[in-house]
């Protein structure tokens, strides 16, 4: 169950478009998760676009509404301001969108450099996001941007201007990895277009996140060349730790994993809502009350509840293999990392190898063992895959002895001083002749159902 208090509307002010645009003819019957965002944008009408012209008509990245709040800690409003931006951007299906990204001015910044962070909150929900947090939203999933301030406040410190996308856009699009990177990088645009957040053509960006994150800031980097150009141009480099790479390894490392098995409904749930496949008619009854349990669930709705749990558990019979439905498989490979276009600009890459310590005691052939959930052997074949391809700037580091949760305490100041040497100027460091072999990152293929 999710518990929420309205949003503190302290010193808010709020600029938004004049009338309401109309639906589109022949419109999709509403689903759970369609209400759910109904809902929650009815709590707060910032995050519903009602101007009077189609999205479609906007750029991506345009402002289409801002407003100015104190940046909540927990429901508690504190001395910081925050800007919050209602801009243009592009969903998983490729539609037209609007999406909500947040601006927190560092106290001794001057503009010239801002770092974009990308929350690892993780949910099914759309008011678990980083700016409903920020803006007084208190929401069980919601915890996670709150503890995420421990990472920001530094950031600030030293002089970085920060701008938090909500990575998932407003329908909570989980594991959407080319939908992140979208709503990342048109997050940046309306941020440096925006008079408002003291930001502009001339400051630099570094891109940061961790595990949902790390999605995020990835699919940034490989997008930016062809989707976003001129971000791309202003990008120092992309700092990662715990990353997705190719799901369909991840579903099978974590399948019958103490801790981290809700992953696999969580992963069901957000390839059926963000690419418009309907996977219920695959599942078993038990799957089918998983499904609904987590439908508006968030990571820790999920993590440690199912403890064993198997994707052959969820199916029916006939579906005991998820590579005999096509339409998962193909999802799958959409958001496969190993398929996508190499960064041109420096990565910091990190990845943890202790997953035995949260309860994954996997070693699938093929595919190995990871961190809890992330598998190791697939970041480092993404990382020697972008060595080979033209980007030697990549710096790798595995933890051999830390799972998911331990790798952040490490990779944080490590991120923070090798993106500091980004902005400086500094030769980025390279590892692509050190790093181990990994897995092959090749498309999935469907088999035929039994």
């Amino acid at each position: 169950m999710v518990l929420q208090r309205p949003r503190r509307e302290d010193g808010a002010r709020c600029e938004r478009g004049q009338g309401r645009a109309a639906p589109a003819a022949g419109a999709a019957p509403v689903t759970a998760v369609e209400a759910a965002a109904a809902t929650a944008t009815a709590t707060d009408p910032f995050y519903s676009y009602s101007g009077g012209a189609p999205l479609s008509s906007f750029a991506p990245g345009t402002v289409l509404a801002s407003r100015t709040l104190q940046y909540h800690l927990l429901g508690i409003p504190s001395p910081v301001r925050a800007i919050q931006l209602l801009y243009r951007t592009t969903d998983a299906q490729g539609r037209p969108a609007a999406n909500v990204t947040t601006v927190v001015r560092s106290p001794s910044g001057d503009g010239t450099k801002a770092v974009s962070y990308q929350s690892f909150y993780d949910s099914l929900d759309p008011a678990d996001g980083p700016s409903r947090a920020i803006a007084g939203d208190v929401t069980f999933g919601g915890l996670i941007p709150n503890v995420e301030a421990l990472v920001l406040v530094p950031l600030l410190t030293q002089g970085y201007d920060l701008v938090i996308p909500d990575t998932e856009g407003q329908r909570a699009d989980f594991a959407a990895g080319p939908e992140y990177g979208r709503n990342t990088l048109d997050s940046i645009r309306a941020a440096t277009r925006s008079a408002e957040t003291g930001l502009g053509s001339a400051t630099a960006f570094g891109l940061v996140g961790y595990s949902g994150g790390a999605i995020a800031t990835n699919w940034a980097a490989a997008l930016a060349p062809g989707y976003a150009p001129d971000v791309n141009r202003r990008l120092v480099g992309f700092a990662q730790g715990g990353l997705l790479v190719d799901p369909a390894h991840n579903l099978t490392y974590v399948d019958g994993s103490l801790a981290w098995s809700g992953v696999i409904p969580m992963a069901v749930i957000g390839v059926s809502r963000s690419y418009g496949i309907d996977l219920k008619q695959y599942l078993s009854g038990y799957g089918l009350e998983v499904y609904e349990e987590l439908e508006q669930g968030s990571i820790v709705d999920a993590l440690g509840r199912y403890p064993g749990l198997t994707w052959k558990k969820m199916a029916k019979p006939e579906y005991a293999d998820p590579h005999s439905i096509p339409a998962f498989v193909e999802a799958m490979n959409t958001i496969n990392l190993g398929s996508a276009p190499t960064p041109t600009v420096p990565g910091y890459v990190a990845q943890g190898d202790a997953g035995v310590l949260e309860g994954t005691f996997a070693d699938p052939p093929g595919i190995g063992t990871g961190d809890g959930v992330m598998v190791a052997g697939d970041v480092r074949a993404l990382a020697r895959q972008y060595c080979a391809t033209g980007n030697p700037a990549v710096k790798y580091s595995q933890f051999d002895l830390l799972s998911h949760a331990g790798v952040p305490v490490v990779w944080a100041p490590l991120a923070l001083d090798w993106l500091n040497d980004r902005f400086a100027g500094r030769t980025a460091p390279s590892d692509c002749n050190r790093i181990p072999a990994g897995n092959s990152l090749a498309p999935e293929k469907p088999t035929s159902s039994s």
